[in-house]
């Protein structure tokens, strides 16, 4: 692949894969809100607003792959998450399907099966049990990818992204971190893979991990959250932690 665009580039993940996914690429398309400074060589903008459909033709045509970030990040009421997460999806990827677009890779969560219980492992195959608006949106996603694929001949992955942080910072995370280093070579892998369509969990190689290992794309996790070991204990009883509390997100009335 030549050219590859990054919706919510400026977000916390599309910050942390530009520079890696660059490399080699004739152009990395970065796409937001508010325009990103100091663009590499090979880097161009384009302003996009996930709900504004003309505006994400512009954003994806051209390209051979895009990686679908942008959304509201975590849990809110319905009307803040429906425009960027339900309606930008759907123009993410009828964009892709008019202007050829090869690969997507859509960044789901692990909140779309944050209801399961803590230790239970889980793979693509299992039902989506979304803790939240915010999971019920990223399921939504990955419902519009797997129609895309088998109705229009799209190639998608999924990605059921874990904790993405520079270290883990509570016991949950032992389990569900993905470090930056891992996170970048999740998504190499997915832009890669010689698939149709998957759902993968993204997790680095914690000794803790609830979730198998990737058998599908090829991503091999390096680091291990065990490193910081001992950490403030969790009492979640479900997957998704604090997602999972009645009152998370402050739209329940």
């Amino acid at each position: 692949m030549e050219r590859v665009l990054i919706t919510g580039a400026a977000g916390a993940i599309g910050t942390v894969l530009r520079p890696a996914l660059r490399e080699g690429l004739a152009e990395l398309r970065l796409s937001d809100l508010e325009a990103i400074d100091e663009l590499a060589g090979n880097e161009t903008f384009v302003r996009a607003d996930l709900t504004d459909f003309d505006a994400v033709l512009r954003a994806v045509e051209g390209v051979d792959a895009v990686v679908h970030l942008g959304a509201v990040p975590n849990e809110s009421a319905f009307d803040v998450i429906a425009g960027p997460n339900l309606h930008g999806a759907y123009h993410v990827f009828e964009a892709c399907r008019r202007h050829g677009v090869r690969r997507v890779v859509y960044a789901s969560s692990n909140h779309a099966t944050g209801m399961y219980p803590v230790g239970e492992p889980l793979d693509g195959s299992v039902a989506p049990r979304p803790d939240g608006l915010y999971g019920a949106s990223k399921v939504f996603g990955e419902a519009l990818a797997r129609m895309y694929v088998d109705r229009f001949g799209l190639s998608a992955v999924c990605l059921r992204i874990g904790s993405f942080k520079p270290q883990p910072e509570e016991e949950r995370e032992l389990s569900t971190w993905l470090s930056h280093a891992d996170g970048i070579r999740l998504v190499q892998a997915a832009l890669t893979a010689d698939v149709d369509f998957a759902i993968v969990y993204g997790a680095s190689a914690n000794t803790r991990r609830w979730w198998p290992a990737d058998t599908l794309i090829g991503f091999t996790p390096r680091d291990d959250a065990e490193a910081f070991a001992p950490l403030p204990p969790s009492a979640w009883e479900r997957q998704g932690g604090p997602n999972t509390d009645r009152e998370h997100g402050g739209w329940v009335a």
